[in-house]
């Protein structure tokens, strides 16, 4: 299951960057970490507030998080604040 979140994980970031939006480069095996670093700091993902401005807050880390089909990889606490960033930020499921 980690692999297909990395692989989606990358399509969306390869359709973000097509957009401008402007994101650190991260290693295809250190993107569980860095998702899970992201999910349980108080800092947005990477391009977070791009993607929001752009109206693509789906290609975002938390809403992968939030995606049930990969739910079962993060904690109830990184799933419950990548929801709390969606929900303030308006994205609508």
């Amino acid at each position: 299951m980690e692999e297909k979140l990395i692989a989606a994980w990358m399509a969306a970031r390869e359709k973000a960057a097509a957009l401008g939006v402007r994101l650190r480069p991260i290693a295809r095996e250190e993107m569980m970490k860095a998702a899970h670093r992201s999910l349980t700091g108080s800092r947005l993902s990477d391009g977070f507030a791009q993607l929001r401005e752009e109206g693509h807050l789906e290609w975002s880390l938390e809403a992968l998080a939030v995606d049930k089909r990969f739910t079962a990889l993060f904690s109830d606490e990184e799933a419950n604040e990548a929801l709390t960033r969606l929900l303030e930020a308006g994205y609508t499921f």
